[in-house]
Order: C-alpha cells, then structure tokens, then sequence
C-alpha cells in the first residue's frame, strides 16, 4: 500500500498504455486542475465532443484513473467526473524495459506529456500580456547545467518533490480556509535528465 501522499507508481502495461493517446493526457491533467467536470465542460476545452470525451473518459475509469463526482447540481442529469487519486500517478521507465511494447509505451506516454507541458506553457507565454504584472515578475523559467551521479539526481528530485508538496498543500490549505482572493492555478515544470554536450 503506498503512502497517502505520493503518487500512484503504474506498474501494469495496459494502465500506462491509456495515456499513449494524448486527447487522454489532456482530459486527465484539465479534470485534474478542475476537481470535477462534466464532459461537455471538459469537451469545449479540447474541442472534441462530448460523446467522445465521454468515451475517453468511461475507459480511464476503467482503468481507475477517473471515478465519478457527486452531482454538482441537483438536477443530477449530467455526470460528473473526478480524478480517482489527488496525488496523480507516475511511472519508472524501468518497470516497462524488458519488452519492446513497454519501451515504446514509456516513450508515446512521455512524449504525449511532454507535448502537453509544452502547449500548455505555449499558451502562457502566447497571452501573457493579459496576466498582472505581479504574475509575469513571478513567473520562472529557469535551466541549470549540474554534475551529478544518479543517485544524486534521483535525491534532488526528491527534495523538489518535498518542496511541491509543501506549496500545494498550503495552497489547499488556505483554498480551504476561504483564502481564495488572488490565487490562480499555477504550472511547475521541472526536468532532470543526463546530456552529452
């Protein structure tokens, strides 16, 4: 059983083969920021239509990535949508390196999630000049060039991962606590990977 607060690690080929369709990174990650949707909510977002998100959707319920909402309004026609797990879920590249389907689903999935970090970094930089200055002069975007072993990139990232938590659950913290005024969804992106220049 993993520890509350870490993300579930995926393991099972046929699980992180649903992520190898991108319109499904896309729907996971909106529904993740939104808390719950409806998949007419979440399909003016993708530009798909609804019976097609549905359908995405009722297949990453089965796989258990997704779970039905409580209704969010009282007529209860519409379904809502949910993320099964607030911390996510992960994967090693080494738990998929034995066969060549795993090695080519690892890179379809990273390649999909990459691509959707990307455009989602794309639209910010596209209609920045909309957002407050305060959210411009704090906004980052940083690259560091280190020497390290692997066991001291895989202690690093760690340590970032500490650190996320602790601003995420201070964030649901005061969300909680009705402190809602000028607090946005905010994007982190860090990558920690070996070069050969």
């Amino acid at each position: 059983m993993r520890p509350k607060d870490e993300p579930e690690r995926i393991t099972d080929l046929s699980r992180l083969k649903a992520f190898t369709n991108p319109l499904r990174v896309r729907l996971y990650r909106l529904l993740y920021a939104a808390g719950t949707a409806t998949a007419s909510q979440l399909a003016e977002q993708v530009d798909q239509v609804p019976s097609l998100v549905s359908y995405h959707l009722r297949k990453l319920a089965e796989l258990g990535f997704v779970a039905e909402a409580e209704p969010q309004r009282a007529d209860g026609r519409e379904r809502w949508w949910r993320v099964d797990s607030e911390e996510g879920w992960g994967f090693r590249d080494s738990d998929f390196a034995d066969t060549p389907e795993g090695v080519a689903a690892v890179g379809s999935v990273t390649r999909g999630i990459f691509e959707t970090r990307a455009d989602h970094y794309r639209t910010y930089l596209d209609q920045r000049a909309a957002w407050d200055r305060r959210w411009t002069d704090a906004a980052f975007s940083s690259e560091w060039l280190l020497d390290l072993r692997p066991d001291e990139l895989a202690e690093m990232s760690d340590e970032l991962e500490a650190v996320a938590r602790r601003w995420r659950e201070r964030g649901k913290s005061a969300k909680a606590a009705g402190d809602t005024a000028g607090r946005e969804h905010v994007s982190v992106h860090l990558y920690g990977f070996p070069f050969r220049p």
